[in-house]
């Protein structure tokens, strides 16, 4: 049995997303503020930490919704019958679907949909609503009206008119509206409730939105807590401080044991509540403990004998003083001695530094405080691994309950863990994330086990993690543009990447092979670049940093991705499921009709190679036709509101031996910075194509014969070498950026601005 999906609604940015789980480990990425921690926050909320909701967990768009239901109550007359309130709509819920095999039918007996059952799905959907809807607004209208009484009275002692309460800037007693008096009254009047759901009626998403079933009116919530003895559920929050505390919930088992581990701020507090639940004699001994038990009594009897004659002396001067008397108790020292307490200070774990040419006896120690956090951190996360698994598995002590509902070992293990990079060298992130599950897997009983199951669940900002981990496993968070809705606010959808690409092919495996090689920062990313070859990659970033045009895009989280013309249009699949505003800087690459590459001209009948732009955008091959492609023609848009750009050389006006401008037409990258730049290349300090493009200008006649060198000198010549040399170079700062980039970039600039806005309505005014 396994998890196999959720469907979250109504909960802070996931208005409806349906996050699919990996059989074994399931990766949450995706930009800042894109809903990755709503997603671990729900999944804590409503499978085990159910008493710390608040009105913030209500998907924003909402509130507008229950504060107007809220008014209509109020201007109902006195006596007429409730104006009813659909709160399905407006309610948080998380659907929890299982995968059962029909051998684990007893488990899962009281959630099945029907007595027929054929081995579908098992859904349950958790939502917190109302205890009694009719209650609540009795409270909330009697709440209202003291409120507005008292306001009413107030004004009339003054001789004034009572001002509106609604008004934002207007002082008004609590409540103002219903989510004010939710803010404080939630947990009074709201609880969670299951419900069983029905395979039949599911529906896949669409554009990563999903469309989780309507309960039906009639439908009535089951009993208890539905995962009882089926998950256990451990977790460890992104806040646990310098040593972490983990945070770690169990169905059936005591309380207790979560205080433990909250309060376990460093190692130490780990091990002693390992120690505790596992390892302690004194509870439930065994043969094997007698030993330890022995030694401890001995030792006790002994330091007992040695405090009684050590205060032998201080009790005979305070008799001598008159206490006690004859009828007073009579003071004595005893002694109590817990293998607990030798774990129980401060220096309870250390770290053995190592010298050299030394043995451990002269080995030096220092507590774990003096450890580098990164080491801290994940020495406590593994630590916190291990005793989920043995408390999962009932592990020494924890196994020797009496309790027969205790003693069942409940056949899934759910497992979330909020961002373990922090302190973590990116390497150790990597060994992490590939050690992570087999620590929660190494049980005799556990291992390939289908019986007992684990899933592990991560967050993470780190393209480190990303990038070592499985692509199958990741789910990428996406923002979407608010509604054209008022009151709306922006949301979130979920992909699952390893849906991107249907079934696997060339192209998969392409992608999956590039990412590997280079980086998976684009899945953290505010928008993407997309260059031709190393020399931009090494020169445009430099530029962008140097340059006031593009300050805006300094501020945002830019990934710029090198790869050939030949292969950009591989990315397409995953760049459009991403939703990512993208820019892609790109080469003419101009051919004969035969193939043979050629210096671009206008009605010679020539052809691009590049496949980008032959295929994909903006899918013409004719060189004359690319000249001439302006605005939207360069785009593609799409209806969820990101757009994708392509930059290619396109003709410009260059004055070059001439009185009058005429035009230029660049093939790559280079050349088109050469043409921009002419004054300042004829006088350029270098070696290489610096001297080869330098020698070009100062004896070239005219621009043809200026093109003609320039190609040339670019079929032997080093690009990324090249690059290196104008960041060396003082003059290299001065480059004035090619006019087709630097119309993309400002246009790219455009598209991320408007994003910040999030207003779907702009999404249809792609700029050019």
């Amino acid at each position: 049995m396994h998890i196999q999906y959720i469907e979250v609604g109504n909960f802070r940015k996931l208005q409806a997303v349906r996050i699919d789980f990996s059989e074994q480990t399931t990766i949450f990425v995706g930009a800042n503020n894109s809903g990755k921690t709503s997603a671990m926050v729900a999944l804590r909320r409503f499978l085990f930490d159910r008493t710390n909701f608040s009105v913030n967990d209500f998907t924003l768009t909402h509130w507008n919704k229950l504060d107007a239901d809220a008014n209509a109550w109020e201007a109902q007359p006195s006596g007429d019958e409730p104006i009813p309130v659909d709160w399905g709509e407006v309610l948080p819920f998380v659907d929890v679907w299982l995968n059962v095999p029909i051998a684990e039918l007893h488990y899962v007996q009281k959630l099945l949909p029907t007595l027929d059952w054929d081995g579908s799905s098992i859904g349950v959907r958790l939502r917190y609503e109302p205890k009694d809807a009719l209650a609540l607004r009795h409270e909330y209208l009697t709440a209202k009206r003291a409120a507005a009484t008292v306001m009413g009275a107030a004004s009339a002692g003054k001789g004034d008119e009572p001002k509106p309460a609604t008004a934002r800037d207007a002082f008004a007693l609590w409540p103002r509206s219903m989510m004010d008096f939710l803010s404080r009254r939630l947990r009074a009047t709201f609880e969670m409730k299951a419900y069983l759901l029905d395979p039949a009626k599911l529906v896949s998403p669409k554009d990563g939105v999903a469309k989780p079933q309507t309960l039906p009116p009639e439908s009535e919530p089951i009993d208890g807590d539905p995962f009882k003895g089926l998950i256990r559920i451990d977790e460890i929050s992104a806040q646990r401080g310098f040593g972490f505390a983990a945070r770690s919930a169990t169905r059936g088992d005591d309380p207790a044991e979560e205080r433990d581990q909250r309060s376990a701020s460093k190692l130490s507090g780990q091990l002693r509540s390992y120690y505790v639940q596992h390892l302690d004699p004194f509870e439930t001994p065994e043969a094997k403990d007698l030993e330890a038990l022995q030694a401890l009594h001995e030792a006790q009897a002994a330091f007992g004998k040695r405090l009684a004659a050590g205060f032998s002396d201080a009790l005979k001067e305070l008799e001598e003083i008159g206490y006690p008397g004859v009828t007073d108790p009579k003071l004595t020292i005893t002694t109590s001695i817990k293998p607990i307490d030798g774990l129980n200070h401060a220096s309870a774990v250390q770290y053995e530094v190592p010298t050299y040419i030394a043995d451990t006896k002269g080995a030096h120690r220092l507590p774990e405080e003096s450890n580098g956090l990164g080491y801290q951190n994940l020495v406590s996360i593994v630590f916190a691994l291990m005793s989920f698994r043995d408390k999962w598995m009932k592990v020494g002590k924890a196994g020797k309950t009496t309790n027969a509902e205790d003693a069942l070992i409940p056949p899934l293990h759910l497992v979330l863990i909020e961002e373990p990079e922090a302190h973590l060298h990116a390497q150790v992130q990597q060994v992490f994330i590939n050690q992570a599950y087999a620590v929660l897997r190494k049980h005799d009983k556990l291992k390939d086990s289908k019986i007992l199951r684990t899933q592990l669940v991560v967050s993470t900002h780190s393209s480190h993690l990303a990038h070592e981990a499985d692509f199958a496993s990741l789910r990428y968070f996406r923002r979407l543009p608010a509604p054209a809705d008022a009151g709306s606010v922006p949301i979130s959808s979920v992909v699952n990447l390893s849906e991107v690409f249907g079934n696997t092919d060339k192209t998969e495996r392409f992608v999956r092979r590039y990412l590997k090689a280079t980086h998976c920062d684009l899945f953290f990313a505010d928008g993407a670049v997309i260059v031709e070859g190393p020399a931009e990659r090494i020169v445009i970033p430099h530029l962008v940093r140097e340059r006031s045009d593009y300050e805006y895009l300094r501020r945002c989280y830019i990934t710029w991705l090198e790869i050939g013309g030949s292969h950009a249009h591989r990315l397409k699949s995953l760049l459009v499921h991403l939703g990512l505003n993208t820019l892609i800087i790109t080469d003419l690459d101009a051919m004969e009709i035969s193939g043979k590459a050629a210096t671009p001209k206008r009605g010679a009948g020539l052809l691009t190679r590049n496949e980008t732009l032959k295929t994909w955008i903006p899918g013409e091959k004719s060189l004359d036709a690319l000249f001439d492609k302006k605005g939207n023609e360069l785009v593609s848009s799409y209806p969820s509101g990101y757009v994708i750009r392509v930059a290619y050389q396109q003709p410009i006006k260059v004055t070059f031996k001439s009185k009058e401008p005429v035009d230029v037409l660049a093939n790559t990258f280079e050349d088109a910075l050469v043409y921009e730049n002419t004054d300042l290349f004829k006088t350029l300090d270098g070696t290489g194509l610096i001297a080869k493009f330098r020698t070009a200008l100062n004896d070239s006649a005219d621009l043809a014969a200026l093109a003609g060198e320039v190609s040339k000198a670019l079929k032997n010549g080093g690009k990324a070498e090249f690059a290196l040399d104008l960041l060396y170079c003082d003059e290299g700062d001065k480059l004035k950026v090619p006019a087709y980039i630097h119309e993309g970039l400002l246009w790219l600039a455009r598209q991320l601005r408007r994003k910040e806005v999030e207003t779907a309505s702009d999404a249809a005014e792609v700029a050019a």
